[in-house]
């Protein structure tokens, strides 16, 4: 009777001990499915891009769509700005998490020079480089087919401490003008730039934009547009003094009444983002950009020209380890 008794309650404790794991492991497989269908943890990408009316605007919304149909758990919006410089200044205050600038605006940034000499800014990162943005001096006046006959002129020369201001100022230096007393400057946008050529407001302006620009074509409606070179000592200085700047060929009938090819200078646009950017999340935004390079074509013209071959040309900043790795996955960077 003590036997079966003895028996029996070994019996009963071995029924607890396989229950109890039988249970633990049902909880752990429980907990596993639970986490496997919790939706991932939702990230946050703001792209700093620039006027509803220009070119930034449209590829930031064609970035947006791509990373959030592309990339789990990212909720990307794109938010009209003030484009370069004040793009800078959201992704300082980590207000924006990804922004759309010009090379030689980052270069400032990042070196503490021009319009950032007194707010050094070293945790800026490239991610790509996109399209050319060419100096383009554009006037409705014949006469005018030098930078020197700017001299006494009215011209527009971009709204006050952005990349076309800064742009205007070194080509007027390095034609030999005086930009405080040889021009009339007037700090004016892209928009109102184009009305005021229009209304015989200024004499010329200048423009940092991708080609066609919509401003300057809305201006070649109603007028001939003349495009002034930027070319041969005034370019040579610019290219020794600022190593972001390349040459570039505004080709003939660009524009209304712009009838042969014009030479300049470029810049090139950007993406930026802060070194505290996590890397993979980096290292996805670049490779879902070229996977779905079709969707950024349609969202401008100037979309053919973002290719990964041309991705690093101009690249005037630290490149994050993000995009660093995906460069180096594909063989262009060593």
């Amino acid at each position: 009777m003590k036997r079966k008794f003895k028996l029996l309650a070994l019996l009963t404790v071995f029924v607890m001990i396989i229950g109890l794991f039988v249970g633990c492991s049902s909880n752990t497989d429980e907990k596993a499915n639970d986490d496997a269908n919790k939706p991932a943890e939702q990230v946050f990408v703001n792209i700093g891009t620039g006027g509803t009316a220009g070119t930034y605007f449209p590829l930031g919304g064609a970035f947006a769509e791509i990373w959030n149909n592309n990339i789990e758990g990212i909720n990307a919006t794109a938010q009209s700005t003030g484009a370069s410089v004040a793009n800078i200044n959201l992704l300082k205050d980590k207000k924006v998490e990804v922004v759309i600038v010009q090379n030689d605006v980052a270069w400032y940034t990042e070196n503490g020079e021009v319009m950032f000499k007194d707010g050094k800014y070293e945790d800026i990162r490239g991610l790509v480089t996109m399209y050319s943005e060419p100096l383009q001096v554009v006037t409705t006046d014949s006469s005018i087919k030098s930078v020197m006959d700017l001299k006494g002129k009215r011209v527009a020369v971009g709204a006050i401490g952005s990349g076309v201001e800064a742009n205007a100022r070194q080509i007027i230096a390095a034609a030999g003008l005086d930009f405080e007393k040889d021009i009339d400057a007037k700090f004016l946008s892209f928009g109102e730039a184009s009305t005021g050529l229009k209304d015989k407001q200024v004499d010329a302006a200048f423009l940092t934009a991708g080609i066609p620009t919509a401003a300057i074509q809305d201006l070649g409606a109603q007028h001939d547009v003349f495009v002034v070179p930027v070319d041969g000592e005034i370019a040579d200085a610019l290219l020794e003094k600022y190593k972001f700047f390349t040459k570039f060929t505004i080709p003939a009938n660009t524009y209304n009444g712009q009838t042969a090819d014009v030479q300049t200078l470029t810049v090139k646009s950007m993406l930026a983002v802060n070194a505290e950017l996590n890397e993979d999340l980096a290292y996805q935004l670049v490779k879902t950009i070229y996977e779905n390079h079709d969707r950024v074509v349609a969202a401008h013209n100037v979309g053919k020209y973002i290719t990964e071959d041309t991705a690093l040309d101009g690249m005037s900043i630290k490149l994050h380890p993000g995009a660093e790795k995906y460069f180096k996955e594909k063989g262009l960077l060593k």
